[in-house]
Order: C-alpha cells, then structure tokens, then sequence
C-alpha cells in the first residue's frame, strides 16, 4: 500500500486496563483497524496522566493506580479513517477520541523499494 500527502490521525485515549470482551481494548481496536486494511496503528503506553475522571495515573512507585494512559494512533486517508470512527464509536465508552489532519511524508514496509541507502 502507498500512502503520501494529505490523511487523517485518529488518536485513541484510553486506561491500558481498558477491556473488551475480556482482553485490552487497545488490542481490539489495532486487530480492528487491521482487519478494515488501515495503513497501521501503533500504541503507546504513558508514564503519567488523567482524563476526565481527573485521577492521575503514574508508574511512580508508591502510586496507588497503575491504570496507566495509553494511546492508539492509527493514519490513514479521510475516507478510511472516517469509515472506521464508528467501530472506534462502539468500543470506545471512557476515553478521548481525537481526529488531526496531517501530511504523511513517507510509508514503506521492510523490503519495499526506495529502502537502498
């Protein structure tokens, strides 16, 4: 897949404790993204943070949650990305969903051409 010049980020806030159907919310909605053939998703696991139920969640030691914040990002065209807000819609009940506009400047898999340096 080639993706370049203007597309969509869909960012995912949500607790890496988060679940659905029994197993990480943040794993359904990458395998989710996968299966709609989106150009990818990546999670990022937080050290420090709070939402709107304004407990701060930190890896300090002596912190009483460990509920830390995570981050889905998925980019993709406009179109694929807003056909896939309403999956984020059904799985998302606490959380922040958030749309940017961007510029994608390079995509390339392992093995694909252009990777000689």
């Amino acid at each position: 897949m080639r993706l370049t010049g203007p597309a969509l980020r869909v960012t995912v806030f949500i607790g890496e404790n988060d679940t659905w159907h029994h197993k990480p919310l943040f794993t359904e909605i990458v395998h989710r993204a996968h299966r709609a053939g989106l150009a990818g998703a990546s999670v990022f696991r937080g050290i420090e943070g709070f939402g709107a139920s304004s407990l701060i969640h930190t890896t300090r030691l002596l912190s009483l949650s460990e509920d830390l914040p995570v981050a889905v990002v998925i980019v993709d065209t406009e179109d694929r990305i807003r056909a896939f807000l309403p999956q984020l819609d059904e799985l998302v009940s606490e959380g922040l969903v958030i749309l940017d506009e961007c510029e994608v400047i390079r995509y390339t898999g392992r093995g694909e051409e252009g990777r000689e340096r």
